[in-house]
């Protein structure tokens, strides 16, 4: 399997390891003499993961991101050829957007942030595990004439990101740069040192809070990570794997490639519709079906449900009951242990999408109470990830 540089420093810190697209990941980080214990029920890293969820939520945690997949695009038709893969609006220099990417029948092909590196073209983040599928899909569509040139940067480019209320603090401590929020909003985009190491910073974050996504080239990873750790000492920095990170986006009703997100749904159906520019004047791929799907409504919507769960919580393909019968599926799930929820994830006929009552979703063979939880559980006003 694939490393990245900062592999032993992690591993020193108890980083118990999983693999995503070939590529070692941490999954959590476990103290002296707890390993990982596989269980359908919640096991040994429950009452860790709820430590490192802690630690994002009230302070400041950093995460190993390089699962991701990169990808630059360059090229005199690179806005166009953009515009028409892409179903957003083509963000401004500097600045980033969510970027849903349809195929012909409207469906979801792929979601990805987009960013606009002015001069230096653009720059593209999305699932690792689905690198291959959408390079083929690129490169299918790619104009004859050379004027558009993509690649996916795999391990040319590591990633880091660090998050919480205390984040700014930390990023501003580690560079020269004015990371302050009236120089560098949400979904701000540009390069800046930290410590010595030059970088790519993004301010966005999967978890939901204030937070930055940081691309950095392999051979700066370690200086970089050593800057952000040095500097997060006094504001309490700790570590935070994929289950944390799971529990985190849980928080805010966040979904993900290959679960929520599949070629399968409408970006209606899957909640994602109002990152849709349907008045856009470029074709993009799939616009027609996208707008009948939304003149005619779909068939499906995607609910996050807070279930009455015991030792268990949902792992994904658990059936949805409503009156007695199946009517839908999860997606993904998990505990959300800032709120000390157990959630799920999943799709539901739209006829019963805005029923209160009568849900229930199975776990290890016996049905739970749930009830569909309509506003994300942390920060439903977008304030702290805006702060």
């Amino acid at each position: 399997l694939k490393t990245t540089p900062v592999y032993d420093l992690l591993s020193a810190k108890g980083a118990q390891w999983g693999v995503a697209y070939g590529l070692e990941v941490p999954l959590w980080y476990a103290p002296e003499g707890v390993k990982d214990e596989f269980s359908w029920r919640r096991s040994s890293d429950f009452t860790q993961v709820a430590k490192e969820v802690a630690t994002v939520r009230d302070g400041v945690g950093l995460s190993e991101i390089s699962s991701f997949a990169k990808y630059k695009v360059t090229g005199e038709g690179a806005a166009a050829w953009l515009d028409r893969m892409l179903a957003c609006k083509l963000p401004k220099p500097g600045r980033m957007t969510l970027a849903p990417m349809l195929k012909e029948d409207g469906r979801l092909i792929g979601d990805f942030t987009l960013a606009n590196l002015g001069s230096e073209g653009w720059f593209l983040a999305g699932s690792g595990i689905a690198e291959q599928y959408h390079m083929r899909w690129f490169e299918k569509h790619l104009p004859d004439d050379g004027s558009v040139r993509i690649e996916a940067l795999g391990a040319k480019l590591t990633g880091l990101s660090i998050a919480g209320p205390k984040a700014r603090d930390v990023l501003a401590k580690a560079t020269r740069s004015d990371v302050s929020n009236a120089a560098f909003s949400f979904m701000a985009i540009g390069r800046m040192d930290i410590g010595m190491a030059p970088c790519l910073v993004g301010r966005v974050s999967y978890t939901g809070d204030l937070g930055y996504e940081i691309w950095v080239a392999p051979e700066y990873q370690r200086a970089a990570y050593q800057a952000l750790m040095a500097a997060g000492g006094e504001f309490g920095i700790g570590l935070f794997g994929s289950r944390a990170l799971n529990a985190l986006r849980l928080d805010k009703n966040y979904g993900s490639w290959g679960r929520e997100y599949r070629p399968i749904y409408g970006p209606l159906e899957a909640g994602l519709d109002r990152f849709v520019a349907y008045g856009k004047d470029a074709d993009f791929i799939g616009k027609a079906a996208a707008l009948a799907e939304r003149r005619q409504g779909g068939k499906l919507r995607l609910r996050a449900f807070i279930v009455d769960a015991d030792d268990a919580d949902v792992i994904g393909d658990e059936p949805i009951w409503f009156d007695g019968a199946v009517r839908g599926w999860v997606t993904s799930g998990g505990y959300t242990h800032h709120s000390k929820k157990s959630v799920a994830v999943g799709y539901v006929p739209k006829e019963i999408a805005d029923e209160s009552d009568g849900f229930e979703i199975e776990l290890l063979g016996k049905r739970h109470a749930a009830r569909i939880q309509a506003v994300p559980l942390f920060d439903a006003n977008f304030e702290r990830m805006r702060a």
